[in-house]
Formats: C-alpha cells, structure tokens, sequence
C-alpha cells in the first residue's frame, strides 16, 4: 500500500475501533421495536417493518397509545408486567397480531420503555431435559478442559448449531478457542487464537452487560427506525439491552466469511468481568426459540461460577506447592542475624527453584548476589532501577524486550522477569530470569491482517477477512510466562522479607532508645551532684558577703544569686528531660492510689497561693464535695503546679485564676481557667508540642511543661486539653476516669 493507503486504512481501522454499535438506528428484521412514553404507554419510534408485521405503517403508530396499536387485552399485559417490575427477567409475553405470533420483551433504558415484538421461533423438543442433563453434567466435572469439552458437545446437541466453541480473553486481548464441538465439514478451530481486533472492545463492553445475543441471519437486511432520533432529545436510541439489536456489516460479513449464516453468543464472565464467550453457528439461517435462548443464559450463568471455581481451585493447588520452599526460605531469613537478603543469598538453588527461574539476582545496597544464568552486574543494576520506578511491589513479564528495550541485548538469559523490591532508603530486591522460549503460535488467519481494505462506491472500506487457515508466528524475546503460583510465592516471600526487615528495624530503634534514655540518666545523675555541691557553697557564700554592707559585697551577693537561680533552672532541665525520655520510650510509670481532690487543692492552693499573692492575682480551688479520684499524688501535683503557674505567668495583676474539678460520667474533669492575655489561634495547636515557649514574657521556660502534663495525664488514662481566645484568656483541662471505671 502507498504511504496515503496506509493512512487511509489506519484512520479507518481507528473509526472501526470507535464504532457506536450500541446506536445502530435499525433492528434486525425479525420482530418489530416500539419504544413507548411513560405513563401513558405512547409510540415515540417504531421500526419501519411496522407495516410488513403488524398491518400497521408508521404514520399510524407514532403518537398512538400501546392500546391502539396491539390492542387492550395485550397492552394491559405489557402495563402489568411494567408495574410488577418483571423487566429484568427473560419472561415473554405470548402475543397474537395480524395473524402473527410474536413474543414481547420490554425494558426500561434511559427513561424509555423499549418493547420488542420478536417473531416467535419453532420450539423444538422439550428443553428441560437437556438443560437439566447439562447442569448435572458441568457441576460434576474436576477440571477446565473436561468443562469445557462437556459444555460445547451438550449445548450443540441441545442447540442444533454446527459449530459450538468456548472463547477465552488472554491479558493481551487477543482470545483463544479452548474447546470445540462442531458438525463434519465445518472448519476447526480449536486451540488457534484471534486477534483482538475480531472483538472490538465496544462489543466486549456489550458482551459484558448482555447474557446473550442472537444473529438468526446474517445476509439480513437492517430495518431503520421511524424516526432516525429520539422525539424527545433528538439523540440515537441506546439500544445496548435490545434483542433485535442490528449488528455491525463488518461483523455480518465477516460470520459469511467464516461460513456461517446465523450465530448464538453467550457471555461467560468472572468477578463481574468478561472471561470469554460460547460462540456458536450455523451455516444455515437458524432462528433459536426464547425458551433455548433462556436455558442458554442459565448454561452461561452456571459455567461462569463453575469456571471460577475450578480456576480457584488450580490456584490454590499452585499456592500449596509453593509452601515448603517458603518455609525453608522463611526460616533462612529468621537464621540470619544481618539483613534478610544474606539469609535468601545462602540459599540460591532454592530461592530460583520457587519459580522456575534460571537465574537470580538479590541486590541489597552496594552487595549482589547473583546465582545461575543472569545478565552483568551493570545491566542488573539497570534493570533493577527501570523496575523500581514502574512501583509495582512485584513486577513480572515474560516479554521483557516490549516494555525494556535494553532487554533485547540478553534474550538468552532474561526474556522473563519477576522481581520484588522493599521499602527501605538503599537499593535493594530480588530478580528472577528466564530464558527465552521458541515457540510457535497458530493463529487464525494472518493477525497482522485482521482487517482488509477495499474500492467501494464511496471510496476506501475496510472488509474483514477471508482466510481463517492457521497462520504459525514464531514468537521471539519470549520465556515462559509466570502463573499465578509463581507470583504468590514472589508476594509472600517478600511479605516475609518486609516483615524480617521491619523487626529488625524496630529493635535497632528500641536499642538506640535506650541507649539514650540511658546516656539521659547517667548525665542527670553525674551533673545532679555538682549540681547540688554548687547550691550549697552558693548558699554559704551568700551568708559570709550579707553581713558586710559594702557595694563589692552586695555586686557579690547578686552574683552569687544569680548562680542559684541558673543551677536551680538546671535541676528543672535534666528532671524535665528524664520525664520527656521516659514518656517518649513509653515507660512513664505512675504510683496511683486514692485521693480527695479537696484535700489535694488544699495543699496546691497552701503552696501556689505566694505566687498569685506576689502578683496580685486573684487565685481560686473549687472541689465538688466528696470528690475521690486513683491517681498518683506526685504527679498530679506536678501537673496542676504547671497549669497554675503558667495561669498565674501570663494573667496580668489584678486577674483570676480558678481551678474546678466537677464529676462528668464516667470521668472527671480538672480544668485551669484564666483571665490573662491569651493564645494567638496559629499557635494554639502546638501548644503540647515539645520545646513550646512561643508566648511572650516566658523567657526561663524551657517548653516541656506542658508535653511532660499531657504525657502524665495519658499515663492516668485520661486526656488534656486546650482553649484560648486572646484578650480573654485560656482554659486547660484535663480528665481522669472515675475510680469506679478503671479497669
């Protein structure tokens, strides 16, 4: 073909791809299509066959109610079967017009009533039999090919059709004739594939919403609809749920070249998506009556389940032998004390027999192991990067070259992939290889010529095929692929991997906790002391200077003063500190016994109440009567010296400060009100936050006070809070369960 040509059969190619088959604008012409208004049950569209059909042309129908046009006796049925919400199921209405019998199926599709009159077809024999046959016969076979092979030869002995074939779907697209029954002089197909192309995926997506679809003839002519547009949106007519739905001509055409005139298709799916299909035809026209078409939906519904539960059933049996290479690496990566990877790296003929690998790679870091046929060190490393960046937690294919070109320098020895990498800030992961494969495909005809190009009256058209002889392609850059026993055990191995390392990580971090909760201790220890000795001779010091007035001695005196002040603020800091370690480490531990909250206020109030004084402070406790609490004494005074005094820091004089502990359920609620300057709103959330000292005039505060009460009030099983409106003032509170509620 020329450069135009070749332009002018893919944009064709393109619009085939997008062809709306679901708004065909004409039925088949066996039956007649009316779609119908509700509530009134008037005509909108009729097909034009209206007159051949029913003895009625379309000028006479449009407008008209149901009752005209088929009579009330009948249109009554139809309104009755609306009204029971019957329109899902395959259950004709039997009718007789213009001395005509028809079978009527209505549903409901995008706020139209669609109603269609089909012919009825001669029944032949009793279908229970069969049926029931069939049923019994699928639900007692052990594997998919006896499946199949039982569910082809019953539904053409039940059916009649010459050809009767099961269709699988691969990931590709393309599809495969699993099993065949067909009658003497029919062409086989068993085993081929076809291209993708043969099943456009806007039939596929009908396929997947449609049980079934029937073509009696295909050398028929389609049966427009009158008018073209809906009345109401000037829009095509859906009319993807429709019997009588016309075909592409493509397809038509391309079931004549097959040598088949009429054909059958039922849907076979799995998890809710299309798997394949039972294709059946016949060479003559072959209308199949509802009742077969109705069993045929069941036999589809029936093999589907069945399917899945022999598919499942083979996956499982791939996961079972898997387990005890699992467990020997299992145990491999638990016996090793450094990483995970050192204990899979001493065991490489295991690690490649899990999935029939010929090779394996582990890169952990700057370290690769390597075992069996792989690809060099650099080309690894390329690989193992390219693979990262797709992040897939477990990568596979068995055509590396297609999506890695680099791949197409080591067929030999890595056509196939499957590889797993782990969270972790340093590159690491296991690849498994596997060799190319030679192998021949059958196809169905040329598949890179699935489609035709010809000289019409219009110009260019696309016409499908005429060959269907086996076509071999020798398939290069291929291995064998990975099945699905093959993944599990790359997901479980590295689920195990994932679960080793994380461990390890956690008892790394739990060491270096303590070592540092241990460095905090010792430093705290070693400096209280000094500490305490530089207190004491601040102390005698400052008495032998305050008996001499002279300024040399007063400048001393402030100095040493001073000093007190910072060694005191010291002593604060490493006690904060030790708090903070231990809330941290989660080893904050408490002493709780039972203790009267008014008594408890007494002695805060007894020790704060200097402070407020000193500022002019108005400084309140209020206890509800008889109030018991179980907390620890010590601590629970450290928290209230803390909300009260920072109260007390930043309420101007003249202020109030109160503190309330009222009973509320199953807790009870302390809280620490007062009337000083406020928290600005940005910085309310942080306030628990560690090393907080955002607020004005705190100059000596060293912003673990709060962190450190919430951590104690955690530890009691309750929790603090914070409000603030600033130029108001600021409210903590915080709970603790009732006595009687804790465990």
């Amino acid at each position: 073909m020329t450069d135009g040509t070749d332009q002018a059969f893919e944009q064709l190619l393109a619009n085939c791809a997008n062809e709306p088959i679901q708004y065909p604008g004409a039925i088949q012409p066996h039956g007649v299509l009316l779609t119908l208004s509700e509530p009134n049950f008037e005509v909108q569209q009729v097909s034009a066959n209206v007159g051949q059909l029913l003895g009625l042309e379309a000028a006479q129908v449009l407008g008209k109610t149901l009752n005209a046009v088929i009579g009330p006796r009948l249109a009554k049925a139809v309104r009755q079967q609306v009204e029971a919400d019957q329109l899902d199921e395959l259950m004709p209405l039997a009718m007789k017009v213009n001395s005509t019998e028809f079978e009527g199926f209505v549903h409901r599709h995008q706020g139209l009533l669609i109603l269609e009159m089909e012919v009825r077809a001669r029944t032949v024999g009793d279908q229970q039999g069969p049926l029931s046959r069939l049923l019994q016969r699928l639900q007692a076979t052990k594997s998919l090919d006896e499946l199949y092979d039982a569910s082809v030869r019953e539904i053409q002995r039940m059916t009649g059709y010459d050809r009767v074939l099961i269709y699988r779907f691969e990931e590709e697209g393309h599809g495969q004739v699993m099993a065949e029954a067909s009658s003497p002089g029919m062409e086989l197909f068993k085993g081929l594939f076809f291209p993708a192309s043969d099943i456009p995926q806007q039939a596929r997506q009908l396929y997947q919403s449609n049980w079934l679809r029937i073509i009696p003839n295909a050398a028929y002519q389609p049966v427009p609809l009158v008018p073209t547009l809906r009345p109401d949106s000037q829009a095509p007519l859906d009319l993807s749920f429709a019997a009588l739905r016309s075909v592409s001509p493509i397809h038509c055409q391309y079931m004549q070249n097959m040598g088949v005139l009429s054909s059958m298709s039922i849907s076979l799916l799995k998890g809710g998506k299309l798997w394949g299909l039972i294709s059946c035809g016949h060479r003559q026209p072959l209308h199949v009556p509802s009742e077969m078409r109705s069993a045929c939906k069941t036999i589809g519904q029936v093999l589907s389940l069945q399917i899945s539960a022999l598919e499942s059933l083979q996956l499982a049996a791939q996961r079972e032998e898997k387990l005890d290479a699992l467990e020997q690496l299992v145990a491999a990566m638990a016996a090793e004390e450094g990483s995970v990877f050192d204990g899979l790296a001493a065991r490489p003929e295991l690690l490649m027999a899990l999935v029939g690998a010929g090779g394996v790679a582990i890169i952990d870091d700057q370290q690769l192991h390597t075992a069996g046929q792989c690809p060099s060190p650099q080309q690894i490393r390329a690989l193992h990067q390219w693979i990262t960046a797709q992040g897939k937690s477990v990568f596979a294919t068995h055509a590396l070259s297609r999506v890695y070109p680099s791949a197409a320098g080591f067929p030999a020895i890595a056509s196939g992939v499957l590889a797993f990498t782990l969270p972790k800030p340093v590159d690491n992961g296991i690849l498994w290889f596997r060799p190319e494969v030679k192998d021949t495909i059958n196809w169905s005809g040329d598949p890179s010529k699935p489609l035709q190009l010809e000289t019409s009256e219009t110009g260019l058209r696309l016409r499908p095929r005429t060959s269907f002889e086996i076509w071999k392609v020798e398939m290069q850059g291929i291995s064998r692929k990975w099945q699905h026993g093959d993944q599990f055990a790359a997901n479980d191995l590295r689920r195990s991997a994932l679960e080793f390392d994380l461990a390890r990580q956690v008892l790394k971090e739990q060491a270096a906790v303590r070592a540092r909760d241990e460095l905090v201790a010792v430093v705290s220890h070693d400096l209280r002391n000094p500490m305490t000795v530089i207190s004491m001779l601040c102390g005698m010091m400052q008495k032998s200077f305050s008996s001499d007035g002279s300024n040399a001695s007063r400048r001393i005196t402030s100095a040493i003063s001073t000093l007190q002040q910072a060694t005191s603020r010291m002593n604060v800091l490493l006690d904060d500190l030790l708090d903070t370690s231990r809330i941290e480490a989660g080893r904050y531990s408490i002493s709780p016994q039972p203790l009267d909250v008014g008594h408890i206020f007494e002695e805060a109030y007894t020790l704060l109440a200097p402070l407020a004084l000193n500022k002019s402070v108005e400084l309140s406790f209020h206890a509800e009567p008889g109030l018991v609490i179980h907390a620890d004494p010590e601590r629970l005074f450290q928290v209230l010296s803390n909300l009260v005094g920072n109260a007390i820091k930043f309420t101007p004089a003249e202020g109030r400060v109160g503190v309330v502990a009222m009973s509320d359920g199953e807790q009870i609620v302390f809280s620490v009100r007062d009337t000083g300057q406020g928290i600005p709103a940005e910085q309310l959330p942080h306030v628990f936050d560690r090393y907080w000292t955002a607020r004005e005039g705190n100059p000596t505060g060293t912003g673990l006070g709060l962190y450190i009460s919430q951590g104690i009030i955690k530890a009691h099983g309750g929790a603090m809070t914070a409000a603030s409106e600033p130029g108001q003032g600021s409210e903590f509170s915080f709970t603790l369960p009732r006595p009687d509620a804790q465990p």
